[in-house]
Parts: C-alpha cells; sequence; structure tokens
C-alpha cells in the first residue's frame, strides 16, 4: 500500500462589504469571522472561537438587509453582501436583550464571577449599555437552585443564560458528554447526565466548563481559603502542568500577599491549546501542604538498626506493607491528612490505630530525626558516600533520580553519579514505565523518542490506543483522540479493561492480559495476507521483513483467537481496518511495556507500522504516551545506565571518550544497574552499599514491597532528597528538604518531545532549597569544581552534548516551548513527524524484529485463581505523595478500592463497598471492593496510588530481560470476604474520616 496524494482543490472565495469594508474570504467563513478581519468587533455572550458556532444568544445579530437580522457566529458571508455590524436598531436589540438576561442575574456585589475573577461578560455589556438588575424595572426570576456538590466548582442556576458554553466546551473540547439540558420554558437549566448533582455526575472535573462560562454561572471554589481575585490583582505566572507527559500549558495566579496560587488556567500552545484536566486545574496544592520538609534532618543514633519506623512500613498493619506470612495484624495507616492532620477529629484515631489518609505519619517517623543545618547535613552525606566509594569501588553506589524534576537537575544528577562516584548505576522511573518501549524503540528505528505527536491524530484515517487508558492517564491527549473521532479517524482500542476510552472507540478489542504479541503478529498475518503491505516501504525502508514474516504465518486469526480470547472475525476487521488505512497511528501505554514481554509488544507494534508505511508522514507513526511530566527529558538527559545524554551508549568507545572530554574525567565503561537490579544488588555481598535518592519512593512504586523493604533497610547509607516524608525516606540516614515544581525554574521535555520552560511561581518554604543547587553543593563537596550559577547554564551544556536539542535555548522556547529536533526554534516550532526520510539507526532502515508470544511468568492456579493488574487513576499520580495532599484531588478519589466483574465478586459474597482481602505469593492488601463491568471476568483492577493498600505488595519482580521493566500487569492473586467483626476495625483503611 502505497500513500496517494490528493489532487490540491481551488479554494472558493466570496466578497462581502462590512460597514463600509469590502473584504474577501473563503466560501463559508462567518460574518463575524469576517469582521474581526476588517477590525470590527461585535459583541457575543454564547460565542467563542474555540467552540462551534451555535447562535443562541443573538447577541451577535447584525443586519445583512434580509427581512430578519442574523446572528454574526453563524451566518456565512455570501458574495455581494453588505453587512452592517451596529445600527440604532441593532443597538436597541442589543441592550433589550441584555436588560432581559441581567434581570435575572444575582445582584452585582454578590454574583460569583463579579466577586472572584471580576469578568462577568454579561455585566461588562450591561455597563456598555447603561443597563443593570438594580434599575430595571423588569421582574426577577429565581429559584432555579445552587449545586456545590463539586468540591472545586460551584453552579449556580439562577446565574445561568443558557449560552450552551459550558456544552460544547464539555462536548467539543474535551469530549466528555456530560453536559446537557433539562426542563422547558423558564424553568430551563444545564443538567449533569440525567440532572444529577454535578458532584454525583460522570464530570470529570476538568473545570473546561468553568473556563467557558460568560456568566456566574459556573466558577471555581477557592482552595486552601486562598481568594479568588480579578486576574489583574495577581501575579500571573506562565509555565507548565507538573503531572502527565502530555505537558499541559497553563498560567498560575499568584495572590503574593499571601503567597500562595489563588487558580490556574489553561493558555494557548500547539500542543495542550488551552485546554487542561483536573490535576492540572485543581490540583497544584500540594506544594502548600504543611507537612513539607523545609530543614534538613539526621537520623538519630537510637533510630538504629536502620529499619522502617511507622507501623505500616515496617508491616505492621493492614496496609500497604503487609508481608505474607502477616495478613491478620493491626497497626496504623496512613498519618494526616493533607492540611497537616486531623488530631482534633475523634474520628481520626478509630479503626485499630488508623489514621486516615494515607500518609506517612509524620509523628510516628519525625522523633527519629533530629533537624539539622544544611553544612552539617551535605557535610555528612559527602564523608559517608565517599567512605562507601573508597571502600567498596564504583559498584557500591548508585543514584535513583526523578522523572518531576527538571532536565537541567537530572543532567546534572546522572553527571555527578558517573563523574563523583565512577559508576552507571543511575536510573529513574523510566525503568517502571516505558523503559522497555525505548529498548524496542531504539533497536527499531534508532530513537528512544516519539514519532509524532498526541495532536497528529487529526491527520490519521485510523488510530489504534492499546494498553493505554489515556482518559485517566492523558486526559487532554485523548481529548484530541475524542475529537479525531468526531471528525472521521477510526479509533480501535486494545486493552484487557473496558476503560471509557472503549466508549469512544469504533472497534474495541478486549484481549486476555498478556496476549499482545500473539494478538499483533496475528493482525500482521492477515494484513500480509490480503496483501495491503506497502511493498515499497519495506524494501527501500526496511530490514529482516522476511524473518518476521516467517514468524507471524504460525499465528493465523484462529489460533490467536485460542490465546488472546478475542474472536477470529473481530482479529480479521482490525486487520483489514488497519491495513487499508491510509495514515495510521499507534499510540500506547504501559499496558503494553510493562510486562516481562514488554519490549517484544512494543517490537510488534513498530513492525506493524513498518510493514504498512506508517511511519513518517503525517498522521502517521508510533507514540509510546510518556507517563511523568518530565520522563522524556529526564530520558533524554541521561538518568538512565545504558547511555549518556541523547541516548549514547555508554559501551561505545568513541561516544565515552567524547563525554570524558566534555567531563574532564574517566568514566566507567560498562552499563550500569537499573532500578530493580540496584534493589537486587543491595542484598547481595559486594553490592551496592550507598544510594543517593532524588525525588523517588521506591518503597511504593517498585514491585514485590517486603524485597524493597529488606533492600532498603540492608543499605549502609541513604540519602532521600524530597519534598514530603514518603515511605523511602523512613530508611534514610539524611533527609534533603527539597524544591517542588512550582519553586524553581527550568525545562521540561513532554511526550510530544516539546521542550518546554517551567517557571518559578514561589518560594521554597522553611530552609528548603532547589534540587539543581543541591546536587551542586554535594558534588563540590566530594571533588567536583562544578560553578553553575543558573540551569539556563546547565541547560545550555546539555544542548552542547545533545545533537537532537541541538539550537535550542531558554532564549528561543518562549511561552510555548520547542519541538525537537529542531532547526531553526527562532521560527519554527520544529518537527512534528520523524523519519519522513531515513531512521536514527546506523543503516537508516527499521530494523523488524520478530517475536514470538511468550505466557507470563506467574499463572493464576487453584489458590491464586485471578490476574490482577495495577495502574492509575484520574486524579492521583504515581504514589500519591503529592496528589494525596492535593484538596481537590483527594476528595475527588479518597479511597483505595479493587474493581471486580459482577459474577467474580459474586463467586465470593462480597458486595460493591465491602472490604475484602487481596492476597498474591507476596503478601496481603485490604480495601474496598467496586463492583465494575469494565474488567473482564477472572481479572481484577487496583490502582497503585495507596500506600493503605499498596498494590505493589502484591506484584512480581520478574523483569523484561530487554527493557528490564517490571511485570505490573500481570500476577496471580486471590480476593476473599472479610468477616464482619474484621471489617469493621480495618474499615478506615478505605473509609474516609
Amino acid at each position: 500500500m502505497t500513500a496517494v496524494q490528493e489532487p490540491a482543490t481551488a479554494v472558493r472565495t466570496v466578497t462581502t462589504t462590512i460597514n463600509g469594508n469590502e473584504i474577501t474570504v473563503p466560501e463559508g467563513t462567518s460574518i463575524y469571522d469576517a469582521a474581526k478581519q476588517v477590525g470590527v468587533d461585535i459583541p457575543v455572550l454564547c460565542h467563542n472561537e474555540r467552540y462551534d458556532p451555535v447562535g443562541v444568544c443573538r447577541m451577535c445579530v447584525v443586519d445583512t438587509g434580509g427581512r430578519v437580522f442574523a446572528a454574526a457566529c453563524v451566518r456565512p458571508c455570501e458574495d455581494g453582501m453588505e453587512v452592517k455590524t451596529s445600527t440604532p436598531e441593532l443597538e436597541r436589540n442589543r441592550a433589550t436583550l441584555t436588560e432581559l438576561l441581567v434581570a435575572d442575574q444575582p445582584p452585582r456585589a454578590e454574583d460569583p464571577k463579579q466577586t472572584t475573577t471580576g469578568d462577568n461578560l454579561l455585566l461588562a455589556l450591561a455597563d456598555g449599555f447603561g443597563v443593570a438588575r438594580e434599575t430595571t424595572d423588569l421582574p426577577c426570576g429565581s429559584g432555579r437552585g445552587l449545586d456545590s456538590s463539586n468540591p472545586v466548582i460551584d453552579v449556580n442556576h439562577d446565574a445561568c443564560i443558557l449560552c450552551d458554553r459550558c456544552v460544547r466546551a464539555c462536548d467539543d473540547i474535551q469530549g466528555n458528554d456530560v453536559i446537557g439540558r433539562s426542563g422547558k420554558g423558564y424553568s430551563t437549566r444545564i443538567a449533569f447526565d440525567l440532572n444529577d448533582p454535578m458532584g454525583s455526575s460522570s464530570c470529570v472535573t476538568c473545570g473546561e466548563c468553568v473556563q467557558a462560562c460568560p456568566t456566574g454561572a459556573l466558577t471555581n471554589k477557592p482552595i486552601r481559603n486562598i481568594p479568588i481575585q480579578p486576574r489583574e490583582k495577581l501575579d500571573a505566572v506562565d509555565s507548565v502542568c507538573p503531572y502527565c507527559g502530555v505537558g499541559c500549558a497553563l498560567t498560575y495566579y499568584v495572590d503574593r500577599e499571601r503567597g500562595a496560587i489563588a487558580f490556574a488556567e489553561g493558555r494557548d500552545q500547539p500542543g495542550s491549546q488551552s485546554r487542561l484536566c483536573v490535576k492540572g486545574r485543581y490540583g497544584w496544592d500540594y506544594a502548600a501542604s504543611p507537612q513539607r520538609i523545609t530543614k534538613p534532618l539526621i537520623r538519630i543514633d537510637s533510630a538504629y538498626p536502620k529499619g522502617p519506623l511507622s507501623a505500616d512500613v515496617r508491616g505492621d498493619g493492614n496496609g500497604s506493607a503487609n508481608g505474607a506470612t502477616n495478613d491478620r495484624g493491626r497497626g496504623g495507616n496512613g498519618g494526616n491528612r493533607s492540611g497537616g492532620g486531623r488530631k482534633d477529629d475523634p474520628s481520626a484515631k478509630r479503626g485499630g490505630g488508623r489514621k486516615p489518609g494515607g500518609l506517612v505519619d509524620y509523628d510516628e517517623v519525625l522523633p527519629h530525626f533530629r533537624e539539622a543545618t544544611w553544612e552539617e547535613a551535605l557535610d555528612l552525606v559527602a564523608r559517608r558516600l565517599k567512605e562507601i566509594h573508597a571502600e567498596g569501588g564504583p559498584g557500591a553506589i548508585a543514584g535513583f533520580g526523578s522523572a518531576k524534576c527538571s532536565n537541567e537537575e537530572a543532567y546534572l544528577f546522572q553527571k555527578l553519579i558517573r563523574t563523583g562516584f565512577g559508576t552507571n548505576n543511575v536510573d529513574h522511573c523510566t525503568r517502571l514505565c516505558h523503559a522497555s518501549s525505548v529498548a524496542a524503540l531504539f533497536e527499531g528505528v534508532g530513537s528512544g523518542a516519539v514519532s509524532t505527536t498526541y495532536g497528529d491524530v487529526a491527520n490519521a484515517d485510523v488510530v489504534i490506543i492499546t494498553g493505554s487508558n489515556p482518559t485517566a492517564n492523558h486526559p487532554v491527549a485523548s481529548s484530541f483522540f475524542k475529537q479525531a473521532r468526531r471528525r472521521g479517524t477510526k479509533i480501535i482500542y486494545v486493552d484487557p479493561r473496558a476503560s471509557t476510552v472503549a466508549e469512544h472507540a469504533d472497534i474495541f478489542v478486549q484481549l486476555k492480559p498478556g496476549t499482545d504479541v500473539a494478538f499483533y503478529n496475528s493482525l500482521m498475518h492477515e494484513v500480509i495476507r490480503l496483501g495491503l503491505i506497502d511493498r515499497e516501504f519495506i524494501a527501500s525502508r526496511t530490514s529482516n521483513y522476511d524473518e518476521l514474516a516467517r514468524t507471524v504465518a504460525d499465528y493465523p486469526p484462529e489460533r490467536a483467537a485460542q490465546i488472546t480470547g478475542v474472536d477470529a472475525d473481530k482479529i480479521r476487521e482490525v486487520a483489514r481496518t488497519w491495513g487499508e488505512a491510509r495514515a495510521g497511528v499507534v499510540y500506547w501505554g504501559m499496558g503494553i511495556s510493562q510486562h516481562t514481554t514488554g519490549t517484544d509488544n512494543a517490537r510488534c507494534l513498530i513492525a506493524m507500522c513498518s510493514i504498512t508505511g506508517n511511519v513518517g508522514r503525517p498522521g502517521t507513526g508510533l507514540h509510546p504516551l510518556r507517563g511523568q511530566n518530565n520522563v522524556q527529558g529526564a530520558s533524554d538527559a541521561g538518568l538512565i545506565p545504558m547511555f549518556y545524554p541523547d541516548y549514547q551508549g555508554v559501551d561505545l568507545d568513541a561516544t565515552r571518550r567524547h563525554f570524558e572530554e566534555a567531563w574532564g574525567t574517566t568514566l566507567d565503561p560498562n552499563r550500569g544497574l537499573t532500578v530493580t537490579e540496584i534493589i537486587k544488588s543491595v542484598l547481595q555481598p559486594g553490592g551496592v552499599r550507598g544510594m543517593y535518592m532524588l525525588g523517588e519512593n521506591p518503597f511504593l512504586s517498585d514491585p514485590n514491597i517486603n524485597k524493597v523493604r529488606k533492600a532498603l533497610s540492608a543499605l549502609d547509607f541513604l540519602v532521600v532528597q524530597d519534598i514530603f516524608l514518603t515511605e523511602t525516606a523512613e530508611f534514610a540516614d539524611v533527609i534533603l528538604p527539597a524544591s517542588s515544581y512550582l519553586e524553581k525554574d527550568g525545562t521540561y521535555t513532554n511526550t510530544d518531545r516539546r521542550v518546554q520552560l517551567g517557571r518559578k511561581v514561589m518560594d521554597p518554604p522553611g530552609q528548603a532549597r532547589t534540587d539543581w543547587e543541591i546536587v551542586q553543593d554535594i558534588a563540590r563537596r566530594i571533588g567536583l569544581n562544578w560553578t553553575y550559577g543558573s540551569p539556563s547554564e546547565v541547560f545550555d551544556e546539555m544542548v552542547a552534548l545533545m545533537p537532537s536539542y541541538k539550537n535550542l535555548s531558554y532564549g528561543n522556547l518562549g511561552l510555548s516551548g520547542k519541538l525537537y529536533p529542531n532547526d531553526d526554534p527562532e521560527h519554527s516550532d520544529g518537527t512534528i513527524v520523524m523519519f519522513d526520510e531515513k531512521f536514527n539507526t546506523d543503516d537508516g532502515l527499521a530494523h523488524l524484529v520478530p517475536a514470538q508470544w511468550l505466557p507470563p511468568r506467574e499463572l493464576p492456579d487453584a489458590d491464586f485463581p485471578l490476574v490482577l493488574n495495577t495502574g492509575r487513576l484520574l486524579e492521583h499520580w504515581h504514589t500519591g505523595s503529592m496528589t494525596r495532599r492535593s484538596y481537590a484531588l483527594d476528595a475527588i478519589s479518597p479511597v483505595a478500592e479493587v474493581y471486580m466483574h459482577p459474577k467474580d465478586a459474586a463467586d465470593r459474597g462480597v458486595a460493591h463497598g465491602e472490604m475484602v482481602r487481596v492476597r498474591s505469593r507476596r503478601g496481603t492488601i485490604e480495601l474496598l471492593v467496586r463492583i465494575s463491568h469494565r474488567e473482564q471476568l477472572g481479572n481484577c483492577f487496583i490502582p497503585f496510588h495507596f500506600r493503605e493498600a499498596a498494590a505493589n505488595l502484591l506484584t512480581i519482580d520478574e523483569v523484561d530481560p530487554f527493557g528490564k521493566i517490571p511485570e505490573f500487569k500481570f500476577c496471580a492473586v486471590q480476593v476473599e470476604a472479610l468477616g464482619a467483626a474484621q471489617a469493621e476495625t480495618t474499615s478506615i483503611a478505605g473509609v474516609r474520616a
């Protein structure tokens, strides 16, 4: 199949006169848009250029010489049309309409919009026309009601003018389809779902409706009692979101007098286009938590021999750290809630002494540490790490960096470990999310980055979304997928869970977990059999096709159906749909990568795109949706054990010599240990003895927590640099108070390869310091002569060593950032589609690597008959250290739950909302059960954000042999009902006080 270029068609134009100004515009251009081009402003209420025009408010009516006035936002220009936008009659019409609307509004002094952001568009029009509720003789209608059920959004139906902006924001932009209308006549009002309260509807609290609303009908509530004020009274700081890899652009409005953020809004950027999700718009207040660490802490002598300090982390309780032999213990679970604790709440101690909140109990942990000066703490860190290095050699030291930190901090951290201690034992959370994808991409196409953007979905005929739940994990990216489908793009969704993405798919394939290789091999079998391959592309731009074809020949749909549980005819349908597409993209997530066969899974996707020519053109390509906000950038910057910055191999002599010259020291020629290998090494003689952890929490994020607990306890020395006390920090010898994302400058690279500036919003609290400065101070103390004066200096050094980032600088990134590679960032946004002529491999070809299906390492049996899948919720992130300290996010999703198929629950005698015990061969947790039709029979799902029911206590630590990524998506478990008495004493683990 070869792509055929569509013939160019001439654009028809029309000439219209607006207020005496003649203008020629493309046919179909609205009068409103044409008027803007000649500098004529037409007042509107319902219209916004981001939404489809509907013409319901009639404020924009103009005189076209017809029998009635025409709504300018929906009426197209016509050839020879003469338009008047402002006549006495039009102005009277608008004034009357404004007075009718204002009559029903709340008093100006009580208006929810005017008393907060001060930008009620209706009141602004009323002021222009000289009308007001207080002076009109029209009767005031009210009684449609208030709705405060959502924790961060207020609904005032009396302030609603039924402009439908919120409806279109929800539908046209976010694609959530929650908001509509209910009632008739004067009782008509905006409705959520079937006229439910907003807080109990299917609303995902993205806040797009609030940003759209022109009146006080939808407004934000203050968070942490910080009042919302007009923008001109606040300090606007343009930055990017600190959560997922989509990297949405936003503006924080900061109350300098109170030293806090008042609210956040999305801003324009080529990727996110002003959109945000609930985390970006409402999840920033974690940085203001009173649980921030503000002074360096050193473990006291009586807290040795070293080990966990709280009951939960020791494994004494029913929650996150419960070992396999300790399933009935009692103990504390949680620490103080966001906001500094609930000691005054009599319910906070009920249920076996547990505290609600699922956070480290500061009262239990802090007595084992003493406050120290920065000088004392840094001197101790440097001395102990140097001693361990001198005694045990380079292999005795390891570092875990963080994808929540900036590119500059990732670069400095890996440089410190490599140049200061002579080891490549440095890694970060990419090992836990997309390491296998990077391994396959680097092998197959010569680059670990995405080949196209999530916005390029608009140019695709067919999209495969596989092993991902973007509506929860990458919600803004998913809004573009949903928009594309409405415009004709066909979506194929492949996943063991019927997540909400399935509701937006044309074809949903619910395969058995762990059978991806068999499924995609079968698709390629059919594509080849039907002759839907791109022979020219295969011949000129790929290698090893014959071997691939021989391998997939063994996977006819009938055999794949037996393995995957997917009907053979559906496999044929998907194969034909994909093969006949003129342009197709594959977007995948950790359901592909987090398997012991994760690299093989990604190899199949690379091969499937390559044999159909779906790489290197608009609307085609390979896109692993990145997890944390800077997992792409941290990997780019070299925070991985086998690569220097820009994926330059540490075991290549010429590359190593290049970095030795640049850094002025001898470097280790051997690949370092990965995250899971480091944990294993700690438990072996002669292994890792000293560790530096920057912003990572492996106690919750790594698999098989019991093993992690042993390893952390066995370390001779551990320094943890973080913003909160984490579970991992309980094992630390020194804790260094770091800066949150909001408290420093730096660059971050999103899933699209977009390098953006994150700007400082406020100062770190107390004595907390920015991470790059702390790393530099340690580097100086161990003998490195570092003199960086700012993050931009670090960035300049990075760029000089990273060909992909060539030409980028702080000066040309601007407000929207730049995609890399970029030949001219002064004038170009950068490269959207990569590999249009050749791949980044040595020979310029895509290397097709065939894979055979292999079963998962641990299979269900009579004792453990269910398959456990783990993942994220929309409202939470990673180990919850940030999101569970955010008021909005914690309020919306406060409890840990196991999602089960109705029959699996019924077979075990458990009902929705009851407490259950989930056990694997490694441990036991207790949590609530949620009956879910999204799960397959024989499968269950547990989010991994909740320490009081830590999913990774159950997971296995087997890894993919190539990407060294753990198997988070498949292990065998059993779910059991708890007795009534037992449930009563443990229910606080799943019910917020």
